[in-house]
């Protein structure tokens, strides 16, 4: 019942900055935790960012934190990733995720996936 489309993604130079929005729709936006993750090629899903119901509390990757920023608006059922400082390792398609809790603090909790936009970053 939930739609998540994600768009932003592209091709960007070592140290460049790129900025991810996820659309929202199906149910009531602000009552939920939202995240975004990111998959390399050959590589596992891994967590990046997370922002809790209210937008009031949010946590990092270490690999991310100091350099990304999430932050959502829920009148326009939209969540944010903003990508500064950006390295190669920082390849990887990013999917938005949406939290069947109010917090999404237990990583397992995200049900509800976009389709990805792939992010580049060259050296």
């Amino acid at each position: 019942q939930v739609q998540l489309v994600e768009s932003g993604g592209g091709l960007v130079p070592a140290g460049g900055s790129l900025r991810l929005s996820c659309a929202a729709s199906g149910r009531t936006f602000s009552n939920y935790a939202m995240g975004w993750f990111r998959q390399a090629p050959g590589k596992e899903r891994d967590f990046v960012a997370r922002i809790d119901w209210s937008g009031r509390s949010t946590s990092y990757a270490d690999s991310v934190k100091g350099r990304f920023t999430i932050s959502r608006d829920n009148a326009k059922n939209t969540v944010y990733l903003q990508m500064n400082s950006l390295k190669p390792e920082d390849t990887a398609v990013y999917y938005c995720a949406a939290s069947n809790s109010r917090y999404g603090l237990d990583k397992t909790s995200y049900d509800y996936w976009g389709q990805g936009t792939q992010v580049t970053v060259s050296s």
